[in-house]
């Protein structure tokens, strides 16, 4: 059976109540699925499978023991939100990394500076001042796709998306015009925004709208992954653990500080050569930070 019909307003709806759309169709004996057919499936109930019986459907404790953990409702919505994402872009990752030993220095320099003005200017902050400079200089990444997939909506503004931790779940409050802010300001907002996220302080809004966002797993450890897109948005940016790597300078090799990048991008908007384009100027902006302040 060819893939089913649906709009792509339906196959988001699909998305989030976690309904496979090609086996509702072949369940129905249909080739065109519309909203009404979704309503009718209970939020988050995978399709039967041809023989009338759910393989996620299973009997755990006939295993073993088992317990179970009630989801929250926020992490019920953000389940549904990503595996609408994951199903419905063709996101493709590029993977990259950035010299941090200008960044290093430079934050050593200020260290003074930073205590005395009570901020703590974290790599991150430059990552953010990167991003927002990067997203100025190729504005098809700032931008968004229609829902009809018709129009390409481009926006004048940064904002960028900052994803947390916390106890209850991932939450991505957003800097609003990071373009237009300098380092110590970005490193006193994300401090903030962190520990308010994690307190559950964050309000609606300072939340969505974001150009892009950014998902840091530096302090945590790991090489490389594949961030998951957050639409309406068209990219974001993961970045791994910062490591040593020996590099040829003709004469020796010389320990250099690199930060891992993954970019995960919608290929239905932005190909891989625009993709390698912006690593490679975020990471020249990333090897001399002076590039920034300009």
């Amino acid at each position: 059976m060819t893939a089913a019909i649906a709009s792509p307003s339906t196959r988001a709806l699909a998305g989030r109540k976690g309904i496979d759309i090609d086996a509702l169709a072949k369940e129905l004996g249909r080739e065109t699925i519309a909203k009404e057919d979704l309503e009718r499936k209970p939020a988050g109930a995978p399709s039967p499978a041809s023989d009338g019986v759910s393989y996620w459907d299973v009997d755990h404790a006939a295993f073993g023991p088992i317990t179970e953990e009630p989801v929250t409702r926020f992490a019920q919505v953000a389940a549904g939100n990503l595996a609408a994402a994951q199903a419905l872009i063709p996101a493709v990752t590029h993977h990259d990394r950035a010299d941090m030993s200008a960044v290093e220095r430079f934050r050593a320099a200020l260290k003074e500076e930073a205590t005395a003005r009570g901020v703590k200017l974290t790599a991150l902050t430059f990552h953010a001042k990167a991003l927002a400079k990067t997203l100025r200089a190729f504005p098809r990444f700032n931008a968004s796709l229609s829902p009809d997939n018709k129009t390409l909506i481009l926006k004048r503004y940064v904002h960028l998306g900052i994803a947390v931790d916390t106890p209850h779940g991932l939450m991505v409050p957003v800097i609003r015009d990071a373009d237009r802010k300098g380092l110590w300001a970005i490193a006193s907002e994300i401090a903030d925004l962190a520990a308010r996220a994690k307190d559950r302080k964050i309000r609606p809004d300072e939340m969505g709208g974001a150009s892009m966002s950014i998902t840091n797993l530096g302090g945590i450890g790991g090489t490389a992954f594949t961030p998951i897109v957050n639409p309406p948005e068209l990219a974001i940016l993961g970045i791994t653990r910062t490591e040593t790597v020996p590099v040829w300078d003709g004469e020796a090799f010389q320990p250099v500080r690199f930060a891992p990048l993954d970019l995960s991008y919608d290929h239905r908007v932005i190909n891989g050569a625009d993709a390698a384009r912006f690593l490679a100027h975020y990471a020249r902006l990333i090897a001399d930070p002076r590039r920034m302040l300009i």
